[in-house]
């Protein structure tokens, strides 16, 4: 019998199988995906469940991209993804999911559960240029994005050294800055003293 994979779709099981399975505790419901219990929530599973979405070849990207690297607890209503300009791949439509056409480098890219997903430095990179966030929250995420992945800031900085004539390049300089403000604030400011109790008397 062939060994089914770690996220199950109505590809791999009637949806009345799987929805009885939920019901008996032996799968959850993640994004698109039902995943046996005992499965971890690792980056992987989330790109494969976000990948049922979309054909294979299309590239989880921004919040999408920041959920399955763990910046965010929960996917994003509306699922996003890019294809390269070079690649030919049918124009996917639906009120879930939103497909951008991009330039991209291989190396932008990296390949989880079976699924093309952009790396942490690109996804913080396309974060702070998408104008359509909210500064604080855009920042919130890249935040968590560079805490949970050493060396992602230098990767961006280095970005933004040859980055020239890219749409909302200013936003982006400006969320990053403060961002890296935050982090250096918080991370000289000294411990709060311990509180002074008085000791108990009559």
């Amino acid at each position: 019998m062939a060994r089914l994979p770690p996220v199950l779709s109505t590809d791999d099981l009637p949806l009345a199988e799987l929805c009885a399975a939920r019901i008996d505790g032996e799968l959850f419901v993640i994004d698109e995906g039902w995943v046996p219990i005992d499965e971890p929530d690792l980056p992987g599973t989330r790109a494969a469940a976000a990948a049922l979405r979309v054909p294979r070849r299309l590239i989880i990207e921004r919040l999408s991209a920041a959920w399955v690297h763990g910046a965010l607890d929960m996917p994003p209503r509306i699922a996003q993804f890019c294809v390269p300009l070079h690649e030919r791949v049918a124009v996917v439509a639906g009120p879930r999911t939103s497909v951008r056409e991009v330039v991209i480098d291989p190396g932008d890219v990296v390949e989880l559960g079976g699924a093309r997903c952009t790396t942490p430095s690109r996804t913080v990179f396309d974060l702070l240029r998408d104008a359509t966030l909210d500064d604080s929250f855009a920042e919130l995420v890249v935040a968590r994005l560079l805490d949970a992945h050493a060396g992602s800031g230098d990767a961006v900085r280095a970005r933004f050294a040859t980055a020239h004539r890219l749409p909302h390049l200013a936003l982006a300089r400006a969320r990053f800055a403060r961002t890296q403000a935050r982090e250096a604030a918080s991370s000289t400011a000294p411990p709060a003293p311990a509180s002074d109790q008085p000791s108990l008397t009559r």
